[in-house]
């Protein structure tokens, strides 16, 4: 049995997130998966590198499945391309090792969320940015976001009720740039919780704004209750950038 590994690249805009749910609910694994099975005429289950939320973009998202058909990886790209919805696209396939799995064995991923900044939303690119004319105080987010790096609990930054299970996590780095008036949050992480790289952004926009100060980021960290953090940032400006293996 062959073990492939496949990049994706998706626009979440209509989709209710990655994971596939009963019904008739549009989502890009189930998508993806009921192409697959009509390609290989078998029971097909993806395994992704994680979940993403309604509305959420990918460049990068890596699974993989587990399959007896002998297509080949050109013929399979080819029909996926063929019936796959024009806002979901596999780039690439290859063939991995049995033990190969797209979650488990991610060692870090990279979300980047994107701000227009200028005084007009921007019709072109509405979809995948969030507008807001508000004046942003960079320096200060920047400062504010360096309490957030390494390892911490991070209950205050996630939707998940408390104790539910370990809300320990590893930020790596964070970067903010601007470039004519789009500003990049660049979030890399071991693992992210449920909404928390948009409740970071949520909290680092309070920041800027100077609804909060950025020493207000380690008190909302130690304080370990998701109201005291800023709100959830706009989904459509999310979007997972890389996946490290």
């Amino acid at each position: 049995m062959r073990n492939l590994k496949i990049s994706i690249a998706y626009d979440g805009t209509r989709y209710r997130g990655w994971q596939r749910q009963k019904g008739d609910v549009p989502t890009i694994q189930g998508k993806i998966e009921d192409v697959l099975c009509k390609m290989t005429g078998e029971e097909i289950q993806l395994i992704g590198c994680g979940r993403t939320d309604t509305g959420v973009h990918a460049e990068e998202y890596i699974a993989n499945f587990h399959t007896n058909c002998d297509l080949s990886i050109e013929l399979m790209l080819n029909y996926l391309y063929e019936f796959l919805p024009e806002d979901i696209v596999v780039k690439s396939i290859k063939d991995t090792t049995e033990r190969f799995h797209a979650r488990y064995n991610a060692k870090a991923k990279t979300y980047v969320y994107r701000i227009n900044n200028s005084k007009f939303r921007d019709v072109f690119n509405r979809k995948y940015t969030y507008h807001t004319d508000e004046t942003l105080n960079l320096s200060h987010m920047r400062e504010g976001a360096k309490f957030l790096i390494g390892t911490h609990d991070f209950q205050s930054f996630t939707s998940l009720k408390p104790k539910t299970k370990s809300t320990v996590r590893t930020i790596n780095y964070i970067d903010i740039v601007e470039d004519n008036g789009v500003i990049e949050i660049k979030v890399n992480g071991n693992s992210f919780l449920w909404n928390m790289v948009r409740i970071i952004t949520g909290t680092l926009l309070e920041v800027g704004s100077g609804k909060l100060t950025p020493k207000d980021v380690k008190k909302v960290l130690d304080e370990k209750k998701r109201s005291e953090a800023g709100p959830i940032a706009q989904a459509k400006g999310l979007c997972l950038k890389e996946i490290d293996y």
